[in-house]
């Protein structure tokens, strides 16, 4: 009975593909530390690859009746800044898909309800948890690329084949810069700091109701240094970093979706030892994800 005590009450709001496909299920494989209390529901309607026992009809049946320690919210970006900040004000942690929020000012405030709050609020970039980036961080730390001079961000993927996919609606919040581009832009923090600026942007509509692929030109507000992002959702695929320094290149082709299955590829090319391929271990950063989160709700970590 203590040990499930301990265990943090977490649901889910919604049933996102993200959600059932990875996020589920790695909650579920983590029992030690999490207990799946319900997936909320717009309404009782039977979702499918659901376990229909874990079903909730309405948000705030979830929210408010079933004792939650935390929660997960995988809704359309439009839905975020609602039911995060309904999450919060009943003092519960969160974790939320990316994009956080539709605008500057959405995030402000959630992230400043959630240090009143004294609440953990992590927004789901978990491509930050995979062994890849840290292998990728160590190359860059250690030298082997000699200064730092460019970072080049690529996340696009072509079409979807559902032409009603939130995604291509405005009003959901949906355009490749909150979808896509959310990526490129936090390895570009991650690389070079969050003290970034845009000097160059570009966006595409392709007579859409949302933009379609874009890019922009980020650069250190205190530094030299700059990063290069392009993304969209009417694009050949890329899932690609590169860094190219004073000595060296890295590049790695799968950065943000390399899943359990995948074996990432590195290709480091250096002036003293040549180009060599470097094939890393699988890892499963939603699992790396979770225990983040539940290492933090437990006081154990820095954000």
């Amino acid at each position: 009975m203590e040990e499930k005590a301990n265990k943090i009450r977490i649901g889910v709001l919604g049933a996102a593909n993200i959600a059932v496909r990875s996020v589920i299920p790695a909650i579920e494989s983590l029992q030690e530390r999490f207990e799946l209390v319900g997936i909320g529901s717009r309404s009782a309607s039977k979702k499918q690859d659901v376990d229909q026992q874990k079903l909730i009809e309405g948000y705030d049946n979830l929210l408010d009746n079933f004792s939650l320690d935390a929660v997960y919210i995988p809704l359309p970006n439009s839905l975020h800044f609602e039911w995060v900040r309904k999450a919060l004000e009943r003092g519960i942690h969160v974790l939320v898909e990316k994009s956080l929020g539709c605008s500057y000012e959405e995030v402000v405030e959630l992230n400043k309800l959630a240090s009143e709050k004294d609440l953990v609020l992590v927004e789901n970039f978990q491509f930050r948890f995979h062994s890849q980036l840290k292998y990728v961080l160590d190359v860059l730390k250690d030298g082997k690329l000699g200064e730092l001079r460019i970072v080049r961000s690529t996340f696009c993927f072509p079409p979807f084949p559902d032409k009603e996919n939130i995604r291509y609606k405005e009003e959901l919040g949906g355009g490749a810069l909150l979808d896509a581009g959310a990526y490129p832009v936090k390895i570009s923090q991650l690389l070079l700091g969050n003290d970034l600026q845009v000097t160059s942007a570009v966006l595409n509509n392709e007579d859409q109701e949302v933009d379609i692929w874009g890019g922009a030109f980020l650069q250190q507000k205190n530094g030299k240094l700059f990063s290069e992002i392009a993304f969209g959702f009417d694009n050949y695929y890329q899932c690609s970093v590169e860094l190219v320094g004073s000595k060296g290149r890295l590049y790695t082709n799968r950065i943000f979706t390399a899943g359990e299955a995948v074996t990432p590829t590195i290709l480091l090319e250096t002036n003293s030892e040549g180009p060599k391929e470097i094939k890393l271990n699988p890892d499963n950063h939603f699992r790396n994800m979770l225990v983040h989160f539940s290492e933090l709700i437990k006081g154990n970590q820095d954000a």
